[in-house]
């Protein structure tokens, strides 16, 4: 049945496509008929992965109220099973993602393309999502943002290389950049993000050449995801109207601590992995248990709000009259992730780096004596601040906080605050945490060996010609 129904599918679209007579117009179809297909796939799966996501942080959360003994059980086994499935299936999906992206654009050339497959590939993209949300039921501090992103880039490079050799070829490169730009608007709601990301952070000189392609693929992406999941933001619309004239004076502190500590963070993630290199595997394994253990004491016995991604803390500070946070918790967030990010599974920080910042935010504002607008803006500019520092993407922390709170009316002080916290940040590193992870795999990636045989392109090949012989 399925034979009969792929043949005469394929057989049409050959047809319909071989009826247009002008050979520009064809070729512009085919080319973007991959873009459009990758695009629609990754809208679809972002918003699965993301609802599982929510799924496990409600879950965790569930056995936090329980008893507080429970999650000394279940944050050691979620964290090893984590660990264990990126070492056992595919070293190359642990960690965030962004970086994996970042080295796959690099590799994309007629020399290193082969490559590419340690970084993006389907069972990378299975492997991203089990290890990351078993990473959440373990009660990590960690998002999905930088995971849906490789995610992205998987799907693009696995429509790419199925395309059919007859077809006019898209440069992996492009497809790579798209997958990323389309995985970011898919994963915050944020098509302007996903442009300005691909642009600042992977592009650079290249984007010239596909920018068509670009934005198609983030609408269709972003409208997959709407379809499922309606127009929703991010966050929300908090209050920003009536703030103070002298509110630009404090917004410049705030950006400048939260950029100091996000780059703060980049540099102690380097430290540790560059220590964990000088480890065997049972002592990297004590390392983990010993991560999940004080997750586990930190939501026990100081707070929840110190497991998951943090968009709780975030919802919590810009819309509800309690502006301030206990004087912990910008610590418990900024530990949460250093070391949930460095145990070995999978998980981004893009969400725990907004959850941090907002935490800045909110000491600053409560310290200083503002209220509603002002305290919002306080908390709005410290996750730019801290997302900047960790990025060190200035314009893509600031567009994609713009988009996420649907408040264009201070946009000039978020575009203020991702410039002073780019500019502080330096003082503590001058490069990004993507820009130096992004070395490690890069050099991981020029060591693997690409299997020669069962890849998917071959049997998916051999399927085809199996088909046709028997038609």
């Amino acid at each position: 049945m399925f034979k009969h129904w792929f043949i005469a599918f394929k057989q049409k679209i050959i047809a319909r496509l071989n009826a247009i007579n002008n050979d520009a117009v064809r070729r512009n179809i085919l080319q973007t008929l991959p873009f459009w297909v990758a695009s629609a796939l990754t809208g679809l799966v972002a918003v699965l992965y993301s609802r599982l996501f929510d799924w496990a942080e409600h879950i965790v959360l569930w056995l936090a109220g329980m008893q507080w003994w429970i999650l000394f059980i279940t944050c050691p086994l979620f964290f090893w099973l984590s660990w264990w499935v990126v070492n056992k299936f595919s070293p190359g999906a642990r960690g965030s993602g962004i970086p994996q992206v970042m080295a796959a654009v690099e590799l994309s050339n007629p020399r290193d393309n082969e490559k590419v497959g340690y970084l993006l590939g389907l069972r990378i993209m299975l492997v991203k999502i089990g290890s990351s949300i078993l990473m959440v039921l373990g009660g990590g501090a960690i998002g999905r943002e930088g995971p849906t992103i490789q995610i992205a880039g998987s799907i693009f490079k696995f429509i790419n290389d199925i395309t059919p050799d007859s077809w006019p070829k898209v440069p992996p490169k492009n497809m790579v950049i798209t997958g990323a730009a389309a995985g970011l608007a898919a994963a915050f709601n944020t098509p302007l993000g996903g442009i300005v990301f691909a642009v600042e952070e992977l592009a650079k000189n290249h984007f010239k050449f596909f920018r068509t392609p670009l934005f198609a693929a983030v609408i269709i992406s972003g409208l997959a995801a709407q379809g499922l999941l309606g127009p929703y933001l991010y966050l929300g619309y908090p209050t920003v109207t009536g703030s103070s004239w002298y509110i630009f004076f404090p917004i410049i502190l705030s950006a400048a601590l939260a950029g100091m500590a996000g780059a703060g963070l980049g540099t102690s993630i380097l430290k540790i992995v560059a220590w964990k290199k000088k480890l065997n595997k049972r002592q990297k394994l004590f390392f983990l248990l010993g991560v999940a253990f004080f997750m586990a004491t930190m939501g026990a016995f100081v707070s929840v709000s110190a497991l998951g991604p943090g968009k709780e803390i975030m919802n919590d500070l810009l819309f509800t009259h309690k502006k301030s946070t206990e004087w912990y918790l910008p610590i418990v967030r900024f530990l949460g992730p250093l070391l949930s990010f460095t145990a070995g599974g999978a998980g981004g920080i893009f969400a725990p780096s907004l959850a941090a910042g907002a935490t800045i935010g909110g000491a600053l504002s409560f310290w200083m004596g503002f209220v509603d607008a002002n305290a919002n803006l306080m908390i709005l500019t410290g996750m730019v601040g801290f997302l900047t520092g960790i990025t060190r993407s200035p314009f893509t922390s600031a567009i994609l906080v713009l988009e996420m709170t649907d408040r264009h009316s201070v946009i000039f002080h978020l575009m203020l605050a991702a410039m002073v916290s780019n500019l502080t940040s330096m003082v503590v590193d001058r490069k990004s945490l993507y820009e130096q992870l992004k070395d490690e795999y890069m050099e991981e990636a020029k060591d693997y060996i690409v299997p020669e045989k069962n890849s998917f392109k071959n049997s998916w090949k051999k399927l085809k010609e199996k088909l046709t012989s028997k038609n």
